[in-house]
């Protein structure tokens, strides 16, 4: 196969849905992404972007609910989360596989006796090419999440090209931007829960994600969740807290210069779709490439710690560090290529080396 990240000649056909989950059923949700994606394959679309935590549901109770009432619906989330390599895996990576589509899934993963927002990577043979946590759940996340670390923020090379991804306010950290920047992403695939909050959320959903497409010189395509009324009466039956899960809705295809590609879905379920025409990378990046001629390495530079995270090391007889046992981060790994195909290494960081330095610089 022709390297695609190289070819800036090509066009790629890529899809976003927003799509309603089945509420405290994995199975049933997991039903709805079958079939969003045989629906995207209808449309020829090599790429598909699911919501955040998509499966089995967005952790909206922890929007509504104060933390002395939150541990019925903990649990439940909890009893249907994902496990890594597990049966969503192996059934996504053989759609996947079946439709030559690269996806991109959000999850709520199981690991142990902790939950994370995990953002799952497809490519088009099956493979898994990333596994990345959340770095920083936002507010109420934190009641629910444990914390990602920097192994996870890598670019991968996939049949469609160079993606990255971020979580919802993930987006709002100038330093996890760069990062990704830094590794030449063609793609950012965006996912939001959607159904939060009101038309403030989305629009600033909206400038946020139409910045990063400007400031990296890629297309972003962006998914946001969507709850039906009756689920929002479900989740919150008092009325005064259902406003709160509505609106916000962004589901939307955006390209290097910053231009929707096609109507952003804004209410109700729906797909958007659009081609991506990689030479508008190359137009845009002419005239301002953050991280190359634009880019001034002699004044700012990021330093960014790819290790997994470890809560545990031991010593060997000399008394320095000899191992390390992470919280899951990286070991699922070889597990995960096990049970869903080989597991392709994603790329490095293309990150300059850095004098000594006591803290990260970022200044626009």
């Amino acid at each position: 196969m022709n390297n695609p990240t190289s070819d800036y000649s090509r066009t790629v056909r890529a899809a976003a849905v927003q799509i309603s989950p089945v509420l405290h059923s994995q199975s049933g949700t997991m039903e709805k992404v079958l079939k969003a994606i045989e629906d995207a394959a209808k449309e020829g679309a090599q790429l598909l972007v699911f919501p955040e935590t998509f499966v089995p549901y967005y952790p909206y109770f922890s929007f509504v609910l104060p933390p002395v009432l939150m541990g019925k619906e903990h649990l439940r989330l909890y009893e249907e989360a994902v496990e890594v390599p597990g049966p969503v895996t192996v059934a996504v990576s053989q759609a996947a596989k079946a439709h030559q589509m690269v996806i991109v899934l959000g999850v709520n993963e199981k690991d142990k006796g902790s939950l994370y927002n995990t953002q799952l990577v497809f490519d088009a043979d099956g493979s898994c090419l990333l596994k990345r946590r959340k770095v920083t759940p936002t507010y109420h996340e934190r009641m629910v999440w444990g914390q990602g670390d920097g192994s996870g923020l890598k670019v991968c090379e996939s049949a469609v090209g160079r993606i990255g991804a971020l979580a919802c306010w993930e987006h709002y950290n100038p330093l996890a931007r760069y990062s990704l920047m830094t590794q030449h992403e063609q793609i950012h695939c965006g996912q939001f829960p959607g159904s939060m909050v009101g038309e403030i959320f989305a629009t600033q959903t909206e400038m946020s994600l139409r910045h990063h497409a400007l400031e990296s010189g890629c297309f972003v395509v962006n998914s946001t969740g969507w709850l039906t009324p009756e689920q929002v009466v479900e989740i919150a039956p008092n009325e005064g807290l259902q406003k709160v899960l509505k609106g916000g809705c962004y589901t939307s295809i955006i390209s290097p210069e910053g231009v929707h590609l096609c109507e952003p879905v804004r209410e109700g379920e729906g797909m958007a779709i659009a081609d991506l025409d990689f030479s508008l990378i190359i137009k845009r990046k002419r005239m301002m490439d953050s991280v190359g001629h634009y880019a001034r390495p002699d004044l700012f530079q990021l330093r960014t710690n790819r290790s997994a995270y470890a809560v545990t090391s031991s010593a060997s007889p000399n008394g320095m560090p000899s191992e390390q046992t992470s919280n899951g981060a990286a070991n699922s790994s070889a597990a995960f290529a096990e049970a869903s195909g080989p597991l392709e290494r994603p790329l490095q960081s293309t990150e300059m080396p850095l004098p000594v330095l006591d803290n990260q610089f970022f200044d626009s």
